[in-house]
């Protein structure tokens, strides 16, 4: 199998990514002709024109050494590791689709928001987390990085092209809400045409483009530094490479640097090339210069079957130089963000009553139908493990963690104070879907789709199928940088929908029966056996026992259920199997359907209150898996279910005095899910 490197900026690159990010739904169409693949070749791929003629090769993004703040280091270590919550996909001004729908908050905002202050939103009210995270990362577009928002800079030379012009003063305090959401669209959906016409044409210079993203690269970088504080908040410098295939399946990766002394000048972006492997080739080469680096995909879901393919970029089946470019490069995945949850779908599970679960059934950016084949975390393990049986080695045995890809510098992941994540676009109730439109609404271009039910006519699209999600758990010995990296690397991690849920995963052959009743269950689960993210060798015909735990975040519901995954490959065929371990209220899982009785937890849609009276604080289970054969390999994780609470579409609606939209949940399940334990034979 051919392998490549691609620094050029790709043919086929065009317009298959003008909305890139999720910003606005789009009415179904065919992909436009200029969006032709990127073709593997041995050697770099030489750039042709629109006259056939050869273009110098775009340079590898250089490193640079930065001036940075020494600290001395001294928190305390935890021997058995703490839980840390933070998010790792968070857009600010510098990205373009966030600067054209309203968000003027910086890099230094989004981190002061997630040390607990207040910054503003797009549309002026507050936005305020009710506690502080442990850890952030702002992550903008690397491409058109910082673009829009000198477009709009009347006093950038930038701002004087013609195609910047739309753009002039678009967010100036005065001017913010006068242009419509209709308006503002078409604003936006013409510049990455424009732009790249100029580019093509020679009207507009790429290094144009490139001084505008290092200037804003090197804030991004700043703003990091400035508020990294090893203990007690740790920032993480990064950006989002933002790809997709031609027919607009989503590529879409956030990209992580372990410190922030000698980062690239300028990040690599799908200008450099369309092919994922191209970017982990150069994470490959920074990483031969001491510049360790992860990329995190987001939004398998919408990916139309191509986040989890059998076969590489050029269409070979993968073997196991891929499995290992790839798995050196992505060792976590988000399971969980606003843009729905990727874990599973019911298509792909229909044995598990909680497959349904903030299923966005499109492509990012449009209402195309989403291909579910491929699309989704659990599948993707399960054909991890046939690529494992059949060359040897695994690209898909990623850990979990979930991200809020707010575009508001904000993340928003309470069901009672939803704000989605698109500024202007779904700041009210009506723009989000979830509350009848006005009769004026279609008047001023807020409803391109309407859906008419029993009660009412509703913007219809992709934004009633997001959610308040998600947060990323790791387990780390210390608030710090390289604690926080190496259990990314490890996978020590997990996501939520949300709440801060912890879940703990460990697996051994020398568990006690009693393990999680003990004091220090923890430190002896670690001395012997393998938490979340790790292989388990096969001893013989010995069964593994797994020591399985989560705890409840005291401003969410009670916990109703602990859960075990488990896929496994069998005579050739994927199978899966979803087992209750441990059930709320001292109830008992049923030994033949392997489930929890309801604990009778309900939910009043007319008000949001919720039982407080059943449910419990803490969960914990030793268990072993009643079908365990030593021959197969296996995948388990951890799933672990609140009580029923009310979704924020219900919460919109009550607040709005009308009855919630009857195509959408009323109630939701809030969750959290571990990394998994791979058993090898």
């Amino acid at each position: 199998m051919s392998r490549f490197k691609h620094w050029g900026l790709p043919t086929g690159f065009l317009l298959a990514s003008v909305l890139v990010s999720g910003c606005a739904e789009s009415t179904p169409s065919e992909p436009a002709d200029e969006t032709t693949a990127d073709t593997p070749t041995a050697a770099p791929a030489a750039e042709i024109d629109a006259n056939g003629n050869e273009v110098a090769q775009r340079p590898i993004p250089q490193v640079f050494t930065a001036d940075m703040k020494t600290r001395s280091i001294s928190p305390e270590r935890n021997a058995t590791r703490t839980a840390l919550f933070g998010d790792l996909h968070i857009h600010t001004r510098y990205s373009f689709d966030a600067f054209a729908f309203g968000t003027i908050a910086t890099p230094s905002d989004a981190y002061r928001y997630a040390k607990g202050e207040a910054i503003e939103h797009p549309t002026g009210f507050d936005m305020q987390l009710p506690a502080p995270l442990d850890f952030l990362g702002v992550t903008d577009h690397a491409m058109f990085l910082g673009a829009v928002p000198a477009a709009a800079d009347t006093s950038t030379e930038f701002s004087k092209l013609e195609m910047a012009e739309p753009f002039h003063d678009l967010n100036r305090p005065d001017n913010l809400n006068v242009a419509s959401i209709a308006d503002r669209g078409q604003r936006f959906s013409g510049f990455i045409p424009r732009a790249l016409q100029g580019i093509r044409d020679g009207t507009i210079s790429r290094d144009t483009f490139n001084d505008i993203a290092r200037s804003a690269w090197q804030d991004t970088i700043a703003a990091a530094e400035a508020h990294n504080d090893p203990g007690q908040f740790t920032t993480f410098v990064a950006y989002e490479y933002t790809s997709s295939t031609n027919d607009r399946g989503n590529l879409h990766r956030t990209v992580v640097f372990r410190g922030g002394d000698r980062i690239p000048e300028i990040p690599f972006s799908r200008f450099h090339s369309q092919n994922p492997e191209g970017l982990w080739h150069w994470m490959d080469d920074l990483r031969g210069q001491g510049i360790d680096s992860l990329a995190i995909p987001h939004n398998s879901n919408g990916s139309n079957g191509a986040m989890f393919m059998l076969t590489d970029w050029a269409g070979n089946p993968i073997d196991s130089e891929y499995a290992g470019l790839r798995m050196r490069n992505e060792p976590l995945v988000e399971v969980t963000q606003v843009k729905g949850t990727s874990d599973t779908h019911p298509l792909l599970s229909p044995n598990d009553e909680w497959a349904d679960f903030e299923i966005m059934p499109y492509r990012i950016a449009t209402t195309l139908h989403s291909e579910e084949n491929g699309s989704y975390v659990r599948q993707a393990y399960q054909r991890g493990l046939q690529i494992e049986a059949d060359v040897g080695a695994n690209p898909y045995k990623f850990g979990l963690i979930g991200a809020s890809d707010t575009h508001t510098a904000a993340g928003s992941f309470e069901e009672d104070n939803f704000f989605a994540k698109i500024g202007v676009l779904d700041s009210t109730a009506q723009l989000r879907g979830s509350v009848p439109l006005a009769p004026e609404a279609t008047e001023n271009g807020i409803a391109q789709n309407m859906k008419e039910t029993e009660v009412g006519v509703f913007r219809d699209g992709a934004q009633q199928f997001w959610g308040a999600s998600g947060l990323a758990g790791v387990w780390a010995e210390e608030n710090t940088r390289d604690s926080i990296f190496d259990a990314f690397r490890r996978k020590e991690t997990f996501g939520t929908s949300g709440p801060r849920l912890q879940v703990r995963l460990f697996a051994g052959y020398d568990f006690p029966a009693d393990l999680t009743t003990r004091f220090d269950w923890v430190a002896e689960a670690y001395a012997s056996g393998v938490p979340m993210g790790s292989d388990l060798q096969g001893q013989g015909d010995a069964a593994p026992r797994f020591a399985i735990w989560a705890s409840r975040d005291a401003m969410s519901a009670p916990l109703a259920r602990l859960q075990i995954v488990k896929g496994a490959v069998v005579d050739g065929e994927m199978t899966e199997a979803v087992y209750d371990v441990a059930c709320s209220d001292g109830l008992a899982v049923d030994p033949a359907t392997h489930r929890c009785p309801d604990n009778g937890a309900t939910v009043d849609i007319t008000d949001c209150s919720y039982s407080t009276d059943v449910g419990s604080g803490e969960l914990a289970a030793t268990w072993e898996d009643p079908s365990f054969n030593p021959g197969e390999r296996a995948f388990y994780y951890v799933r672990a279910l609140e009580n029923p609470t009310c979704r924020w579409s219900t919460w919109d609606a009550i607040r709005a005095g009308t009855p919630p939209r009857p195509d959408l949940h009323a109630t939701i399940q809030e969750r959290a899910w571990s990394s998994p334990i791979w058993y090898v034979p």
